[in-house]
C-alpha cells in the first residue's frame, strides 16, 4: 500500500517537474512612472509591452510587478515588469521564480546596455553585471549570475559626466524610428530562448 502511494507521488512529482520545466519567466527591466516612459533605461519594459501586444495579453498589477501570461509552442511564459524600480529588480525576479517554481535556467532578463552600440542585441546564458544596477541587484538577490540575459544596446553617445542623463533620457526621433525594427527582433530572440534555448 505504502509502496503504491510512493510510486504515485513519484509519478505526480515527475509530471510537476516536467510542467515547471515548460514554464519561463521573462523579466523586462525598467522604472515605473510616466517620467521614465520612453527612456533608454526602460527598453526592457518596451520589449515586454511588445510581446504582450503580439500575443494580445494585458498586464495586471501583482506582487512587486505588473505581470502578463501567454502560451507559445507548448510553453507557459510569464512576463514581469518589476515595480520595485531598477535598483531592486531582484526582489521581483526572485519572488516570481519561487512562486511559480520556475527553474533559474528558464529565466530571461531583458535590459539596456550602454556598452553595446545602439540597436545591437546580445543574448548570453550568464555573465557579469557590466555595471548595470538592475543586474547587480538580481545577482545579489539570487546569489549568482547563472541566468540568461538579453542585452539591447543603447550606445554611449554622451559627454563625460552625463551618463545618467543619457541613460534616463528619452529616445531621439531617429532612435525611436529604429526601435520599430529593434523591438520585433528582441521579441523574436526572447521567444527563441523559451523554445530552443541559446545557440552557441
Amino acid at each position: 500500500m505504502f509502496n503504491w502511494i510512493k510510486k504515485l507521488l513519484a509519478v505526480d512529482g515527475g509530471r510537476l517537474e516536467e510542467l515547471n520545466n515548460m514554464k519561463y519567466l521573462i523579466a523586462g527591466l525598467g522604472n515605473m512612472g510616466a517620467d521614465y516612459d520612453g527612456t533608454r533605461h526602460n527598453i526592457g519594459f518596451e520589449v515586454a509591452d511588445a510581446l504582450a501586444k503580439k500575443f494580445e495579453v494585458g498586464f495586471s498589477s501583482d506582487t512587486h510587478c505588473n505581470i502578463a501570461r501567454f502560451k507559445h509552442k507548448g510553453r507557459t511564459i510569464i512576463m514581469i515588469k518589476p515595480t520595485t524600480y531598477m535598483n531592486l529588480s531582484g526582489k521581483a525576479v526572485r519572488y516570481w521564480l519561487q512562486k511559480e517554481n520556475i527553474p533559474q535556467e528558464n529565466l530571461l532578463v531583458v535590459l539596456d546596455d550602454l556598452n553595446l552600440e545602439f540597436g545591437k542585441l546580445r543574448i548570453r546564458a550568464k555573465g557579469s553585471d557590466g555595471g548595470h544596477n538592475g543586474l547587480k541587484n538580481i545577482d545579489a538577490t539570487l546569489g549568482n549570475n547563472n541566468y540568461a540575459r538579453l542585452r539591447i544596446g543603447i550606445g554611449s553617445n554622451f559627454s563625460k559626466g552625463r551618463q545618467v542623463d543619457f541613460v534616463l533620457g528619452k529616445w531621439s526621433d531617429q532612435e525611436a524610428d529604429q526601435l520599430r525594427d529593434i523591438l520585433p527582433k528582441s521579441c523574436e530572440m526572447a521567444l527563441e530562448f523559451c523554445t530552443t534555448g541559446i545557440r552557441s
